[in-house]
């Protein structure tokens, strides 16, 4: 088989059925970057096994798929089958969903024994200890909580939101607003009558100390915080 394709499978109504394709083009389609199928497609056709050539036959992929249109099929391929990636594209998509994970932890996780989020080169170490293998294609978010769990045998961590009040002076209010609501959960707010402002909100743990740091830059320290219990 040619290098420059690689092949997308799905199983559906006791048949394998598979298509050939451009891998860098295919691996965006499934992205959510939708481009041309025409372009992306090696070859129209839709075999029950490329590597041999054996094409499925018409009424095969009318009781799969409802339909013989190639490109349709290979719409509900690419979408919802398996994509065969090559050495470079596994070791590249592993790598940008190890950052996400390991930055998710580091901002929701805190060391119980400190009360301070991990380093996150500590984070990839226990990654790494734990032998957790990372799905290229599975949220990052759902995978860091699986992680955590994996982690609990290797490293004091846990998974914790804080509960902060703040009061911001007028000059700094309208600002600082849009800095509360990248930083966590806001459950009340209230503005004042000279335009100050006071939240509540829930913040990941480990970016308590960020919090607190960029708006005491913003309001040169005049910034109220206050932890709740």
């Amino acid at each position: 088989m040619d290098t420059k394709y690689t092949i997308a499978r799905i199983s559906l109504a006791g048949e394998r059925f598979e298509i050939l394709v451009h891998p860098e083009k295919a691996l965006q389609y499934r992205m959510g970057k939708k481009g041309s199928l025409s372009d992306i497609l090696a070859i129209d056709v839709v075999y029950t096994d490329a590597g041999k050539g054996l094409r499925a036959s018409e009424a095969s992929l009318k009781k799969a798929f409802g339909t013989t249109d190639v490109e349709k099929i290979a719409d509900v391929i690419l979408t919802k089958g398996e994509l065969q990636l090559t050495a470079e594209q596994r070791r590249r998509l592993i790598e940008d969903k190890r950052k996400q994970i390991v930055a998710f932890i580091s901002r929701h996780c805190i060391d119980p024994r400190t009360g301070l989020p991990h380093p996150p080169a500590r984070i990839e170490q226990a990654m790494a200890q734990a032998k957790f293998s990372i799905d290229p294609f599975k949220d990052a978010e759902e995978q860091a909580k699986e992680v955590i769990q994996a982690l609990r045998s290797v490293l004091p961590i846990r998974m914790e939101v804080v509960k902060i009040a703040v009061r911001i002076p007028p000059a700094h209010a309208a600002r600082c607003m849009g800095v509360l609501k990248e930083f966590g959960s806001i459950s009340q707010q209230e503005w004042g009558s000279d335009g100050s402002l006071t939240a509540t909100l829930e913040v990941p743990a480990g970016l308590q100390a960020a919090l607190v740091e960029r708006l005491g830059k913003i309001t040169k320290g005049e910034a109220q915080v206050k932890v709740l219990k």
